[in-house]
């Protein structure tokens, strides 16, 4: 289909550029009497044509059919074709080498984009990868050893402790499906397997959901919500700008150290929803603001087992969630102090019903 796509984009491009080109040629000779100029418009044509397509075959036919109308409409004697003449010969050889090396050298630069950008994406997998590492290693040696501590001294030990320790294992196999979580989100919307499905969702309803599930797992952490009193309609997977939002809060819980303070804040701005999670604690490091959101997001001198951290995968998850609809996100240092994530979302129209 996209292959269908393509080919109709270059044949509309074609003719339009042909067309163009041919109009403009009859107001040089017919309204200006100019004719000096002609070849050079659809020379300038054929360089558009082999510029914008894919491959050879569009500019070379362009080169073709360009020499021929010039020869035809715009060459005394008038409506003929004679390429015998000098003049007219070398203007087709022009525009065929034109075609020919425009194209060569769009198809080598689109080429090298293509490298690039498949080197990007591999890079981003590196970090995936060493993020991923990072972050699991902690929660796994925790859960073996406290598994391993019930098994060998369970009989020596009291309630109290056994209950300790089975309550570690549980917030550290939540925090490992929840990184699961996010790890499917990214790959599956990165290698185009999910598909957004946007369905009208009402702003109350989603942050209502968002911290039901945040205050689940952060039950001593208050959230702060400022949403506006009028109704908001916004087109979104809900699923998934949910995660999005918890994932930010998760963020300042565990990386904004100092923090007594955290608020969720959505306002309307023309027809877009600005949603906002700002917190009061250290702020983020400005060494690592560029890459805040490219999948690692671990400190250099930071031990590997020193604790659970999993901003670099769930920013990398928000950032191409937010993408996948349309968006960018953004994170900022507040002057007063914290941290501010920013994302926005376009609204949809209330219509009233009543009339």
């Amino acid at each position: 289909m996209n292959i269908i796509k393509k080919y109709i984009k270059d044949i509309s491009i074609t003719a339009v550029s042909l067309l163009c080109a041919f109009g403009i040629s009859l107001l040089f000779q017919y309204i200006f009497d100019v004719q000096e100029h002609i070849t050079t418009v659809f020379v300038f044509a054929v360089f558009l044509i082999s510029l914008l397509t894919q491959g050879y075959f569009f500019g070379v036919l362009a080169a073709f059919v360009s020499a021929v109308a010039v020869n035809y409409a715009f060459t005394f004697p008038y409506f003929t074709i004679n390429f015998i003449i000098p003049v007219n010969f070398i203007s087709g050889i022009i525009m065929i080498a034109i075609a020919v090396l425009t194209s060569a050298l769009t198809t080598k630069l689109k080429q090298h984009e293509a490298m690039k950008a498949e080197s990007e994406k591999e890079r981003m997998r590196a970090n995936l990868l060493r993020a991923v590492s990072h972050d699991l290693r902690t929660p796994l040696t925790t859960i073996y050893g406290s598994s391993t501590t019930l098994l060998e001294n369970s009989d020596a030990m009291t309630r109290e402790q056994t209950e300790k320790i089975i309550t570690g294992i549980k917030e550290d196999s939540q925090w490992l499906i929840r990184m699961v979580e996010n790890l499917l989100s990214i790959t599956r919307i990165d290698s185009g397997q999910v598909k957004i499905i946007k369905t009208p969702t009402v702003l109350e309803e989603l942050i209502d959901s968002v911290v039901v599930k945040f205050q689940k797992r952060y039950a001593e952490q208050t959230v702060q919500i400022e949403i506006p009193d009028e109704m908001v309609i916004i087109p979104i997977d809900a699923i998934l700008i949910e995660q999005v939002i918890v994932n930010i809060l998760e963020n300042a819980v565990q990386h904004a150290e100092g923090m007594t303070s955290l608020t969720l804040r959505v306002f309307t701005l023309g027809d877009q929803a600005i949603f906002e999670i700002q917190d009061n604690g250290c702020g983020i490091d400005p060494k690592y603001m560029d890459t805040l959101f490219s999948g690692y997001y671990a400190r250099e001198d930071e031990p590997a087992d020193s604790q659970k951290k999993n901003a670099g995968i769930g920013l990398s998850v928000c950032a191409t969630i937010i993408k996948a609809h349309g968006g960018n996100i953004k994170a900022e240092n507040a002057k007063s102090g914290g941290a501010i994530f920013r994302f926005a979302l376009d609204t949809e129209a209330i219509t009233n019903e009543a009339e």
